[in-house]
C-alpha cells in the first residue's frame, strides 16, 4: 500500500514538472491590446506631447509609482533608451524600452529590453482627421511565465491595461479640449 502511494506521488509530481517545465518550452501566447482616442487639436501640438517621455508620467495613474529614472530632457528619436521604475501589484520594479522606430508626427515604437514582460512593443500612432488628431495605441506583448497566464492575464494584466489606457484617455481628453 505504501509503494502505491509513493508511486502516485512520483506520477503527480512529475505530470507537474512536465507542464510547468513545458510551460517555458512552448511559444509564449502572444496578447494585443489597442486603443483609440479622437483629440481636437492639431498634429504638431499632440505629437509633441506624446514625444515628450517626461509627459508619461502625468498621464499614468498614480497607483502605479511610475517614475522616470532617464535624466531630463530625453531627446525622442529613434535608439532612445528610457529607464523607469513601475509597480507591479505594489512592487516596485525596473522597466528599460528603446525607442525601436520613429517617424515626426506620424508614430513611434517603444519596445521592452527589461520589464515585467517578456515581450513588449508599443506602436503610438497618429493621423490628423476631421475634427482633430487620431491617437491609436497598438500594444503587442507576453507574459514571462506562461504556465500561469490563464489565471493572470484576466484578473490582473487585461484589467490593469484598462485602468491604465482609461485614465490616460481622461487626461488627454481634459488636456485637449
Amino acid at each position: 500500500m505504501n509503494l502505491i502511494k509513493k508511486n502516485t506521488l512520483l506520477i503527480v509530481l512529475a505530470i507537474f514538472f512536465l507542464i510547468f517545465v513545458g510551460s517555458f518550452l512552448r511559444q509564449p501566447k502572444i496578447y494585443t491590446f489597442s486603443k483609440e482616442q479622437l483629440v481636437p487639436s492639431d498634429l504638431d501640438t499632440v505629437f509633441e506631447f506624446f514625444s515628450r517621455p517626461e509627459n508619461l508620467e502625468k498621464i499614468t495613474p498614480s497607483s502605479m509609482g511610475f517614475n522616470i529614472i532617464t535624466p531630463s530632457p530625453i531627446e525622442m528619436k529613434e535608439g532612445a533608451i528610457i529607464d523607469y521604475t513601475v509597480k507591479i501589484m505594489g512592487v516596485p520594479m525596473r522597466w528599460r524600452t528603446m525607442i525601436t522606430s520613429y517617424k515626426k508626427n506620424e508614430f513611434f515604437v517603444d519596445e521592452q529590453l527589461k520589464g515585467p514582460y517578456s515581450f513588449w512593443h508599443h506602436k503610438h500612432s497618429f493621423k490628423e482627421v476631421d475634427g482633430g488628431v487620431l491617437i491609436i495605441d497598438e500594444i503587442t506583448y507576453a507574459l514571462p511565465i506562461q504556465a500561469f497566464r490563464k489565471i493572470v492575464h484576466p484578473i490582473l494584466i487585461k484589467p490593469q491595461l484598462d485602468q491604465i489606457f482609461n485614465f490616460r484617455f481622461q487626461i488627454i481628453k481634459d488636456k485637449f479640449k
